[in-house]
Formats: C-alpha cells, sequence, structure tokens
C-alpha cells in the first residue's frame, strides 16, 4: 500500500476493528528449551515440510470465502478503513476465480492499497514452507510450547540469503507434535524496501490455522497490529484476515488412465450467500 507520497506493501491486522473488541486469543504456555523426546528436530523439520507441501497443494482444491479489513488509526481513532469479502470458487472448467460479494467505499487516505498489497493478501498468506523451499532457510530449533490443548515444537527461520526480487518470511513457527503441521505462524516478509519516491514495508503479523476435514491445517485467522514507519510520517495500522467456509471442489470433469475412465465424485459447487459474513472469533 501507498503512503499519501511513498509505496507500501501491507500484511495482516488485530484488536479492535470497527469498534469492535476481539476475543481472547489462544492461550499459550512457557517456552520450554528441552530438546524433542523420540524425534530430532532434523526429523521435525523434515516431516513438516513434507506435511506443507501436501497443504499446499490441498487448499488449491478448496473454495473458501475471504475477509479481508484494513485501518489506519490514529490515537484511539479509526481514521480510515479498507474493506473487501470475495469468494475463491471455481468456475465450469475447473478454473479458479474471485466473486467479490462486499467491497463497501474505500476510506483509506495516509495509505493506498497498492497491486502488490492485494497480491499479498490473496496469494502470499499464509506462509508455507514446503520441503521445495527448506533449503533456503535456516531453521533454528529454540524448544516447546503448549498452544492452547496443542503441545508444538518451536522453530525460528530466516532466508539464507535474499535473491532479487524474491520475498521472504521471517520469524516463528509452531509445529503440532501430533500431525507434524504448522499451526500458527508470526512474524513479517523480507526484505523491507526502501528507494527514493518507493517505500516498500512490511508490518508483523499472525496466522493461525485450524483442521478442515480432519486433516489440513489451513489458515482461518490473520492479524497484525503495527506502525510502519515512513522516511516522512508513521501510520499505526491494523489488518485482520478471515478464511472462511472451507469446501472441497467436486469436479465433473472426467478422469481416464491408459484409457479407462476413473470414477470421480461429481457435485454441484455452491457459492455462498452474497452477503456480508458476521464477525468470528479466531480459532482455538
Amino acid at each position: 500500500m501507498k503512503s499519501a507520497l511513498r509505496s507500501l506493501f501491507f500484511l495482516p491486522a488485530l484488536s479492535m476493528l470497527g469498534g469492535l473488541s476481539l476475543p481472547l486469543l489462544a492461550q499459550e504456555g512457557q517456552l520450554d528449551s528441552s530438546q524433542p523426546k523420540g524425534v530430532t528436530p532434523e526429523q521435525v523439520i523434515q516431516q513438516f515440510a513434507a506435511k506443507e507441501t501436501d497443504f499446499k497443494k490441498a487448499r488449491e482444491q478448496y473454495t473458501y470465502r475471504q475477509d479481508v479489513k484494513v485501518q489506519t488509526v490514529d490515537g484511539d481513532t479509526m481514521d480510515g478503513e479498507y474493506h473487501e469479502v470475495f469468494d475463491v470458487l471455481f468456475d465450469d472448467q475447473g478454473k479458479r476465480l474471485e466473486n467479490v460479494v462486499f467491497a463497501p467505499q474505500n476510506t483509506l487516505e495516509r495509505i493506498q492499497m497498492s497491486p502488490e498489497d492485494l497480491d499479498d493478501i490473496r496469494h502470499k498468506l499464509p506462509f508455507v514452507l514446503t520441503s521445495e523451499e527448506i533449503p533456503e532457510y535456516d531453521i533454528l530449533y529454540v524448544g516447546q510450547q503448549q498452544e492452547d490443548e496443542l503441545h508444538c515444537y518451536v522453530f525460528d527461520i530466516a532466508p539464507k540469503k535474499i535473491e532479487g526480487k524474491k520475498r521472504y518470511f521471517q520469524g516463528r513457527i509452531w509445529v503440532d507434535d501430533h500431525d507434524f503441521q504448522i499451526v500458527k505462524t508470526f512474524g513479517k516478509t523480507v526484505p523491507d524496501i526502501r528507494k527514493k519516491n518507493n517505500e516498500n514495508l512490511f508490518p508483523k503479523f499472525t496466522t493461525y490455522r485450524e483442521q478442515i476435514d480432519g486433516k489440513y491445517w489451513f489458515p482461518t485467522y490473520t492479524k497484525a497490529d503495527d506502525t510502519l514507519h515512513f522516511s516522512t510520517n508513521d501510520v499505526h495500522i491494523r489488518e485482520i484476515v478471515k478464511y472462511q467456509d472451507y469446501k472441497r471442489f467436486q469436479s465433473k470433469t472426467k478422469i481416464t488412465y491408459e484409457g479407462q475412465e476413473i470414477p470421480n465424485k461429481s457435485g454441484d459447487q455452491k457459492k455462498p450467500e452474497d452477503q456480508q459474513p458476521q464477525e468470528q472469533p479466531p480459532p482455538k
């Protein structure tokens, strides 16, 4: 997103939006620096990276609703807001598409949503660390921690080097010790970019995941509450991104293997009703 004079990338939000106070988030226990029992940190990394690879492919087969709200805050007063709700769907040919169902007038004045911001919101969240991407990062085991009823292994990660215009994640991840899947991330995209008349800054964000269909841990709630320090001014921003109503898409196309048709369960894709979703608490 862009300030009044500068450009900036933006991610997620927190706390109070539109005067509505958020409910209590997940209860977090103390960090225990002891080593895992019965498994090495390297084995945990290999297992969650493999699960992330499966997760990335599986999520591309789901429809869902994404609710994005971005605000600028001056003291205790919200002085601008961008709000958009859209459904991620498939057409009759199985091609993914987006259907905007709610988009009131954008009242942001101190910053502007740029094409890069919208791409971040749609495609860069959540952070996914697949087996293919593991070699690009330094991954440090820091301990174990309880997140509500989940017992998690905790890792700090950072890119080994920055190449070209590619963007990376730097921060902390929590991996469930049962399913070996990432259930929470905290950090930011890097690097921040500062050029003449063009400042791309990234806020810290937290993303929570929730188990869908008893198998995949998909993102359901992202939040950020951060101050972006431009060269000319500081802007306090808040954002909440919600992912709701996950449904696996069932294609009507025929699948053949060696000339034989393979049975493929088909089903009509039902679009969510075109209405503004109700506020929901973050998952535990």
